[in-house]
């Protein structure tokens, strides 16, 4: 009877590797959101597509024909780790050139983007960041991509805070480097104009709760995969961020702010595998504030 059972077990085991290899980690699906957020002075509507952690590699043509088959969005905001290998460069700058906002296009860079990605032993995921050895790391062509990203019309917002007006709705917009490798700035993030809308871009979750303490309307981060794998009735095991795990992806209430925490569309080229955490963009539809406030969702696959 054990034996039958060990099998099962196996059978099982390996049915499942192979659906998170093979099908899930390519099965791209587009999410969206509406948001009743903006002020009353502002659009009626404001589109913004939120994508992360592409994780390109130099052949990723699904990837590629994916994101070309989406539509346009007035703002578009990438979230950093564009790059799993720094040999897709090239590719990447083609390929998120199909996804320009109409009035905006943002991104900020992840550590896989600085530095050229390695492999790691999966259960350092779940020591601490802080615990973990360190290892010399070799730096990528962020530069280079940065440049390439500039010409295209994208705009780095690597540690800044500016005012910037998107048609008639006035926003202040906060950037931040990874705080996943402690290059975020902190020292930029209060706001000085209340009045406008707050929209605060970053790569790591783990500078979102100083964003919504500042008083940010609406922040977007991704880094977390979403946990990448996750088990049922447990979620995601492992978040790679201080963000605790039920809060490893999707949109949240965080303060007084949303968060679109993004899933992500890629995986490490060393970890190509998702389970129960398919990859996905998300479309946020933000609309004139009502009383009371309404959010509203759907899911499709690509």
């Amino acid at each position: 009877m054990l034996v039958p059972i060990l099998l099962a077990i196996v059978v099982a085991g390996t049915l499942c590797v192979a659906y998170g290899a093979f099908i899930e980690r390519r099965a791209y699906r587009v999410v969206r959101h509406r948001l009743d957020i903006l002020p009353a002075t502002g659009p009626e509507t404001l589109t913004v597509l939120h994508v992360s952690d592409l994780h390109f590699t130099r052949i990723d043509g699904k990837k590629v024909r994916f994101l070309s088959s989406l539509p346009r969005a007035d703002v578009t905001v990438v979230t950093g780790d564009f790059l799993a290998e720094p040999q897709a460069v090239e590719t990447t700058v083609a390929a998120v050139r199909a996804i320009r906002g109409a009035l905006a296009s943002w991104f900020v860079l992840g550590s896989n983007d600085y530095y050229v990605p390695r492999a790691i032993n999966p259960l350092a995921y779940f020591i601490e960041t802080r615990r973990r050895p360190r290892r010399p790391a070799v730096r990528g062509r962020w530069r280079e991509m940065v440049a390439m990203l500039e010409s295209d019309g994208w705009q780095d917002l690597t540690n800044v805070h500016r005012d910037v007006d998107l048609g008639t709705l006035s926003v202040e917009l906060l950037g931040l480097d990874d705080a996943h490798i402690w290059r975020h700035d902190l020292r930029v993030v209060p706001r000085t104009a209340a009045e406008r809308f707050g929209f605060a871009v970053m790569h790591s979750p783990d500078s979102a709760p100083e964003a919504a303490a500042s008083g940010y309307d609406l922040i977007v981060a991704g880094h977390t995969h979403g946990g990448q794998i996750a088990l049922p009735f447990v979620g995601a095991l492992v978040t790679n961020s201080v963000m605790p795990r039920r809060l490893a992806g999707g949109l949240m209430r965080l303060g007084g702010a949303w968060m679109s925490l993004s899933p992500g569309l890629g995986t490490s080229k060393f970890a190509p595998f998702r389970f129960l955490v398919p990859p996905e963009v998300t479309y946020l539809d933000l609309r004139r504030a009502q009383a009371p406030a309404e959010i509203t969702s759907s899911k499709t696959r690509s």
